[in-house]
């Protein structure tokens, strides 16, 4: 596997970006993630995109994170938000959330973020396990979904 940093309006990211969306709309009984992105977050220092593409040069998987500090929605200063980490269905199982994952903290850490922060949902139990065992740990409830009740919240310290 390839991985690739790729702005978030690449045409591979959008087409990733609409394969995850359906997802979370078969998994939450037809809700989507409405958090509001703008690929500016994504940019280099404040964060990153990547894109893993398989032998052929498909994109098989993605993962993002951008800086957050304390802006009342239950961030702390230094934070990195984990977002649209999504591995296509016929690429799952092949350890590539797990190496994006890497990829992003050690970015994320290299840009003075202390903290990497995420948000999943109940139904999600692969996700769940991913984090988990990376060493994640639930945390208070933070960001665009905080209220809801299937929502889940994890951090990892990044240290130095």
């Amino acid at each position: 596997m390839n991985i690739q940093q790729r702005p978030y309006d690449h045409p591979d990211a959008v087409k990733l970006e609409e394969e995850v969306q359906q997802e979370y709309i078969e998994r939450y009984n037809g809700q989507g993630d409405t958090t509001p992105l703008d690929p500016a977050m994504f940019r280099p220092p404040g964060g990153l995109f990547l894109i893993a593409y398989d032998e052929r040069e498909r994109p098989v998987a993605s993962g993002a994170w951008r800086s957050q500090d304390e802006n009342g929605e239950g961030y702390a200063d230094g934070d990195a938000e984990l977002k649209r980490m999504y591995v296509r269905p016929e690429s799952r199982g092949l350890g590539l959330a797990r190496r994006i994952l890497a990829v992003l903290e050690d970015d994320a850490r290299a840009a003075g973020r202390r903290r990497m922060v995420l948000e999943t949902g109940t139904q999600q139990p692969e996700a769940i396990g991913l984090y988990l065992s990376c060493g994640y740990t639930p945390t208070e409830k933070f960001g665009h979904f905080r209220e809801y009740e299937d929502s889940r919240c994890f951090a990892k310290p990044l240290g130095r």
